[in-house]
């Protein structure tokens, strides 16, 4: 396929990672052999996926959440020693990017998730530190009704997504933050748009919604965050001519 240090440098070019203040280090953060022949996505790092990572024969492991968080406990203990062992004995890598790939256009979370349910892209959205992270899109013509659009996503991410349909009847304009976006409703509410739309739902995000007369759909953390990263292995495959794997680990969450 490639040598690791050309995929890396494919993977920067594309999502920019030092142009974003992140909560983890974004990049490579496992180093394992210097070629890489197999890739395998997932969502999450967790022994599971590495578990069915390896059984897939993977050299390289990409995720949208991976293995280390500010605020952590940063020593080699428990369930992090045993990730970790996993990983180094196979001498595979681990490579994991968050913000960046909730943002990107193309390779987004966010902007597949609004292409995925017949919207037009519009502009980013939702900043973080200073970067926008979401996206806005539009419906042409007259838009759809709160009920299409629940239907729309229960379609894309395969579950039946948490609806307070307190906007308008027919939805125009949307803003989308993947995984635990809840707050960015307050983006969307700001912009003016008829919807937002996120992974989980916060406990206040009903009266909110309500007392601001904007639907919030919660779509799932884990089911709004599959597409970046599929995404992005079936490009390394197509890029560099080797093998890609999606590994779904379910989670309602």
């Amino acid at each position: 396929m490639a040598a690791l240090s050309e995929i890396l440098l494919e993977l920067d070019r594309l999502l920019e990672p030092d142009a974003f203040s992140d909560y983890c280090p974004n990049g490579l953060q496992v180093e394992g052999r210097g070629e890489v022949q197999r890739i395998a996505t997932g969502v999450s790092a967790s022994s599971e996926f590495f578990e069915r990572a390896l059984e897939a024969d993977a050299d390289l492991l990409l995720t949208h959440h991976g293995l280390f968080w500010t605020g952590d406990d940063v020593r080699v203990v428990g369930r992090h020693r045993e990730r970790l062992r996993l990983l180094l004995a196979a001498d595979v890598s681990l490579v994991a990017y968050h913000l960046p790939l909730d943002a990107h256009p193309t390779f987004g979370n966010n902007a597949l998730i609004a292409t995925g349910i017949g919207g037009t892209l519009e502009a980013p959205f939702a900043a973080v530190a200073g970067r926008d992270i979401g996206w806005r899109a539009r419906f042409d013509d007259d838009g759809v009704t709160a009920s299409e659009l629940a239907e729309r996503l229960r379609a894309l991410t395969g579950r039946e997504p948490l609806t307070f349909a307190f906007g308008p009847q027919r939805i125009r304009t949307i803003g989308i933050v993947s995984g635990g976006g809840a707050r960015n409703v307050t983006d969307a509410i700001a912009a003016g748009l008829d919807a937002f739309i996120t992974g989980e739902p916060a406990e206040w995000a009903r009266a909110v919604a309500r007392e601001s007369a904007i639907h919030f759909i919660a779509a799932g953390h884990h089911a709004t965050e599959t597409f970046g990263v599929r995404a992005l292995g079936e490009h390394l495959a197509e890029r560099f001519g080797g093998e890609h794997t999606y590994i779904d680990i379910e989670n309602p969450v």
